[in-house]
């Protein structure tokens, strides 16, 4: 499997994807908004696209559809329940979905709402394996839920999915706040070591060249990752002072999501 991450440089600071099969040249593009460059990727890769996933409905990541389409003829993929938001889908996929590129890639649909309610990720089941989050999990932050949303249903996204993939697994999310939220992270857990030494590794980074993270290195520095972590709910309460003594995860989760909005 192959993995182009796309920088597109706009002012929303989007990744676009294409996953490509190295034995057919077929490609899958994920979210493909910045069109012009993804179809000159595919192109100068000697690939051809012969379908495109939307992870959500948002114009940020559907807005290049019917140009790759026109320009491809590529099936649109999407979650079931975003045919009225998304036009023009030609296949509606659930939980526990499979969609095939090419002669040997596979991946699995997970249904993560929370930044919205028809958010689809991607899980590449390979020998290092891969999550394409959309806006559900960012590195070292969570997505908002501010149109369409729902936290608590963000939560049980993290919670009871995410959380529960192999550490291995790389990340590849849709937007490239990696600074921004190392920086909300060390407010909410100064003596975070880790945040701090990849905090340095990013500050002034080029996305086009950004850092690809694991779980492993989430579960290290992303708050929204941390619930249990003392620092955090001690700092938590300089914020909330009248939080329960031992406050339920999504408690916590959902007062750092609050935290953030206004960050």
């Amino acid at each position: 499997m192959i993995v182009e991450r796309i920088w597109t440089g706009n002012s929303l600071r989007n990744y676009n994807y294409l996953i490509a099969c190295p034995d057919s040249g077929e490609a899958l593009a994920i979210d493909p908004l910045d069109h012009e460059k993804c179809l000159t990727t595919a192109k100068a890769k000697g690939w051809q696209i012969t379908q495109v996933l939307n992870t959500h409905e948002h114009h940020d990541h559907t807005g290049g559809n019917a140009a790759v389409v026109a320009a491809t003829g590529a099936k649109l993929i999407a979650h079931h329940k975003a045919a009225g938001k998304i036009a023009g889908m030609d296949r509606g996929v659930q939980a526990g979905d499979v969609i095939k590129v090419g002669k040997h890639i596979e991946l699995e649909c997970l249904d993560t709402p929370g930044h919205t309610m028809c958010h689809i990720c991607l899980c590449a089941h390979a020998e290092q394996p891969a999550l394409f989050s959309g806006d559900t999990l960012f590195n070292a932050g969570a997505g908002n839920v501010h149109n369409g949303g729902d936290v608590h249903a963000l939560f049980r996204s993290f919670s009871e999915q995410l959380m529960r993939l192999p550490d291995n697994t790389r990340l590849f999310p849709g937007h490239d706040y990696i600074e921004t939220n190392l920086k909300f992270t060390l407010a909410r857990e100064p003596d975070n070591a880790a945040a701090k030494a990849r905090l340095a590794q990013v500050t002034g980074h080029d996305p086009a060249q950004a850092l690809v993270t694991t779980l492993q290195q989430e579960k290290e520095h992303n708050t929204f990752m941390r619930l249990d972590s003392p620092s955090v709910l001690a700092q938590l309460r300089s914020s909330f002072p009248d939080l329960p003594k031992e406050p339920e995860a999504e408690t916590i989760f959902r007062k750092l999501r609050e935290l953030r909005n206004a960050w």
